[in-house]
């Protein structure tokens, strides 16, 4: 079978009333990170550790709800952290896999820019999705949602 790539690059722009120093907490502190990143409705987390720092990993497996899309389906994201400026920036490469089979490899940044009003947080996702990958628009929507929660953990 012949491989195929589908490669894509997405940007999600989002303001916060909160300090940038306050949203970088949020990425750098493994029990804020759990819970608006790993834990949330419909998943069981079966793993999630983190060192955050340059060269340091995240690795997160969870499941799906057996009634869930994914009908109990087992994920893990394995993360390296590639830079880190405090407050400013955070840019990592992560692949995902479904049941063991890799579906994508991303490189992923996170812009913390102080506004009139709080911070504005500008994501980048530069992805290539493998075959049985979810796709461009649902890593987007995935998220979109997940940067909706952590707006609701600041």
């Amino acid at each position: 079978m012949e491989q195929s790539v589908n490669h894509s690059t997405f940007v999600i722009e989002r303001n916060y009333p909160a300090s940038p120093k306050r949203i970088f907490a949020a990425f750098a502190d493994p029990a804020q990170k759990r819970r608006w990143f790993a834990e949330g409705e419909g998943f069981q987390v079966d793993e999630f550790t983190m060192d955050f720092r340059v060269g340091g990993s995240e690795r997160t497996r969870f499941r799906s709800a057996e009634n869930g899309p994914l009908k109990g389906a087992s994920l893990t994201n394995h993360t390296t952290f590639q830079d880190i400026v405090p407050d400013r920036r955070i840019v990592l490469a992560y692949t995902m896999a479904v049941a063991d089979k890799r579906i994508s490899a991303s490189l992923a940044t996170f812009e913390l820019l102080p506004a009139a009003e709080g911070t504005d947080l500008i994501f980048t996702e530069q992805a290539a999705f493998f075959e049985g990958a979810d796709g461009p628009q649902m890593r987007e929507q995935g998220w979109q949602e997940l940067l909706d929660r952590l707006g609701k953990s600041l």
